[in-house]
């Protein structure tokens, strides 16, 4: 039976990004430096040869800062930050992207920019890049969550320092100064509020408003971004680490919960041989107290690698979808090291689908079930080479 063409065409996608080791550098780095080029872009638009004299004034302490520089400040900073992130393949740094490529996208439809439709082409490009790639971008960084707590604090403190600074006249008294700006900034996104400057002008009002809001915001998105991959570590740690941990080096890893890899599991373990289970969901209650279990999705290259698959002397894929099985094996490749592959298959038809991930060993217990059947009903002959033949397909062509 031939193989579908969207089941070979990601396959090839797969042995393809193993032969340029695209785990180590796609899609994070090309969409960090396309974040990062964005961002200086925008700023060399909206600024261009301004910058120095602006940039000269706020070291005096007398920027010439207008409402109008402000978005394009705040987005073009904001987007070299979190190119950083991007690099860390950090989800709030997908998230923080996402948003300052939609912010950069509005900003050109409603604003009034030199050469804006060639930077609305860019963002437009930049946001379908990032939404295609949001399965990429799946680690929850502790130095990631921390530079986006930072740059999102920076930026409102720019905000609010700046902007009480340009509406300084508004204010009773007025601010006329950088150093009482950041003063009413702080005092102003903390909530704590002294009272000893008040805004006069609805415009004023409506800017002290937006701060406070603003700062509770992100003081509250910023401890959650912190808080959340520490906590998420801490209860995957007492997951994973619910048997006794061995070193994983040299071991056996066996994937997937069907009865295959739970005998299997067992024979190696009567054996005396180091295994550890790489199971999808977490075992109910104390059935596998005393076992080294590793929780998630087998054909994440991370998880295969908390498993110890790329210093495993075997990677057993036993799922039960032939598929998964495939990409397990290809998975095991990418992270190099010398572990034998062994591959299940349940259906005779899917043979020709596992072979092309080139495992060492593909095991194929169901068709030999189906081979002996037929062969006892007709009387044909059964064989010890028969059965070995049947059960270890060899994937490759002899030498």
């Amino acid at each position: 039976m031939p193989l579908p063409r969207a089941p070979r065409l990601r396959i090839e996608l797969q042995r393809l990004s193993q032969a340029v080791y695209a785990r180590f550098w796609f899609p994070h780095v090309p969409l960090a430096v396309l974040l990062g080029l964005g961002g200086v872009w925008l700023l060399q638009v909206d600024l261009g040869s301004r910058w120095q004299s602006f940039v000269a004034g706020l070291l005096a302490g007398q920027p010439a800062i207008t409402p109008a520089m402000l978005p394009p400040l705040l987005i073009g900073t904001g987007m070299l930050t979190m190119a950083l992130g991007l690099l860390l393949r950090s989800r709030v740094a997908w998230v923080m992207a996402l948003l300052l490529a939609a912010t950069s996208v509005l900003s050109m439809l409603l604003g009034q920019h030199r050469g804006g439709y060639w930077l609305l082409a860019y963002f437009v490009l930049l946001l379908g890049a990032l939404l295609l790639a949001w399965r990429q971008f799946d680690h929850a960084s502790v130095t990631a969550s921390t530079l986006f707590a930072i740059t999102s604090v920076a930026m409102l403190l720019l905000y609010a320092t700046l902007g009480t600074y340009y509406l300084g006249a508004d204010f009773k008294p007025p601010v006329t100064d950088l150093v009482t700006a950041l003063y009413y900034a702080m005092v102003t996104m903390s909530t704590v509020g002294y009272g000893d400057i008040t805004a006069q002008t609805p415009e004023a009002k409506l800017f002290t408003v937006s701060v406070i809001v603003l700062g509770v915001a992100v003081f509250a998105t910023s401890l959650t971004a912190v808080i959340a991959p520490m906590v998420s570590r801490s209860l995957q740690r007492i997951v994973n680490h619910k048997g006794p941990r061995m070193k994983r080096e040299n071991h056996f890893v066996v994937v997937g919960s069907s009865p295959l890899a739970a005998n299997t599991w067992r024979e190696l373990a009567k054996r005396g041989q180091p295994v550890t289970r790489l199971l999808r969901q977490a075992p109910q209650g104390d059935e596998l107290k005393d076992v080294d279990v590793v929780v998630g999705d087998p054909g994440s290259g991370e998880v295969l690698r908390q498993a110890g698959a790329d210093k495993a002397t075997a990677v057993l894929a036993m799922l039960d979808d032939d598929s998964e099985n495939a990409f397990v094996v290809l998975a095991t490749r990418a992270l190099g090291g010398g572990a034998r592959t062994v591959a299940a298959v349940n259906d005779a038809r899917h043979l020709g689908r596992v072979r092309l991930a080139q495992p060492d060993v593909v095991i194929a217990p169901q068709v030999l079930g189906g081979e002996l059947a037929a062969r006892l009903m007709c009387g044909e002959e059964v064989t010890l080479d028969l059965v070995m033949q049947q059960v270890f397909q060899n994937p490759k062509p002899p030498q």
